[in-house]
């Protein structure tokens, strides 16, 4: 099933404002919610469907990257990319804040602090820079890079604790990871959860360190990433990996590896878009005689056939030959531009015959309507 727009989710036009954004997302999140309407299947889907939106159209780089390519540009199958696979756990961590401070819905509702999430430590994100060739970009391709980053410390399962274990409550928070305070907002009262200050939402404290990581609960690793790279990136497109990031300290769910395309200049062709442009050199014997030729494409060498009394600059098109659009919507084209090579120095036998050439009425210019001009071609391929 396709995904719906996330404009339409929100219920928001293109250029909506981050402000108008936020406001529509608050009241879908306060209509759906869990707690407002319990054991309800339908409205926890459209909360999480209304997260999912907001995750990206709050986020400028991403919402400039889904208004240019659409669902397939957050990141597709990778995970990750535009809030797919979000849990609930996920959505409480990451947007608590927008309530004023955590999930303000428990009491409101009935929900009672059952529903209450501790909110997980996120850890930093990584980015790197993948260079393709276009052919890489054309066809996808799987890369495998090696990526240092922090990870779980394998002694202490990522807690900072001696063995693991050296944990006691909090005594502030008693394990909740939060403290509840009465906050005034535009809905009236309200009672919201905050992370706790003593232990910064785990809801524990350590005892005794651990020795491998000195109570950091994390270790630096170099890791081999298989990386699958859709066909029809752009560059400068990023793409996200979902927990491939660094582990945060003390704990918490890993950030995401963020790829940065960077497409590797090509001898032979130039892209516009999703079409490719190529330089075709023939002498005057091969346009005026008419001649095949062999030229390279994306996908390998190819023969085309170029007819007598072709001029120059004429535009051939190869359709199918271009790059695959990444929403999935065809193939773009390769478009052949002939040039008349002029040798720039001749000698006195070529001279002699080019002389006889000259005198004949048929070398005079005589262009008919079909022989456009630069710009007429140019617009009738556009």
């Amino acid at each position: 099933m396709a995904k719906r727009d996330y404009y339409e989710i929100l219920g928001v036009s293109r250029n909506a404002s981050p402000e108008e954004i936020k406001k529509a997302y608050r009241k879908l999140a306060i209509k759906f919610h869990p707690d407002k309407n319990p054991d309800d299947k339908e409205a926890e889907e459209k909360f999480k469907e209304a997260a999912e939106a907001y995750e990206v159209l709050s986020d400028q780089q991403k919402r400039q990257r889904y208004d240019q390519f659409g669902h397939a540009g957050m990141g597709g199958g990778m995970g990750g990319g535009g809030g797919a696979g979000m849990n609930m756990e996920d959505i409480f961590s990451q947007f608590g804040d927008i309530f004023g401070g955590g999930s303000p819905f428990g009491d409101m509702f009935g929900g009672g602090g059952g529903r209450r999430r501790q909110r997980q430590r996120k850890g930093s994100n990584l980015r790197i820079k993948l260079k393709l060739s276009l052919k890489e970009v054309a066809n996808g391709v799987e890369k495998k890079i090696k990526v240092k980053r922090y990870v779980s410390c394998n002694s202490c399962g990522g807690n900072g604790a001696k063995n693991g274990t050296a944990i006691n409550t909090c005594p502030t928070c008693h394990g909740a990871g939060q403290v509840s305070q009465v906050v005034n907002t535009v809905l009236g009262q309200m009672q919201s959860a905050t992370t706790c200050p003593t232990c910064n939402g785990s809801g524990k404290q350590v005892t005794d360190k651990c020795d491998s990581c000195h109570g950091s609960g994390r270790e630096i690793k170099e890791e081999v990433i298989p990386i699958n790279i859709p066909a029809g990136v752009s560059d400068g497109m990023q793409l996200s990996m979902s927990g491939k990031g660094n582990y945060p300290e003390g704990g918490g769910v890993p950030g995401d590896l963020l790829i940065v395309i960077e497409e590797e200049e090509n001898g032979f062709f130039v892209r516009d878009g999703n079409n490719v442009h190529y330089d075709l050199f023939l002498n005057f014997a091969d346009v005026a005689l008419g001649t095949s030729v062999e030229i390279p494409t994306i996908d390998g060498k190819v023969k085309i056939k170029i007819e007598a009394g072709t001029q120059s600059g004429k535009l051939l098109r190869l359709r199918g030959k271009g790059i695959p659009d990444i929403n999935g919507y065809g193939r773009g084209d390769q478009m052949v531009h002939v040039n008349v090579w002029t040798p720039k120095k001749i000698n006195s036998e070529e001279k002699e015959l080019l002389e006889k050439l000259k005198a004949s009425d048929n070398f005079e210019p005589s262009p008919d309507k079909k022989d456009k001009g630069f710009f007429e071609r140019m617009r009738e391929f556009f």
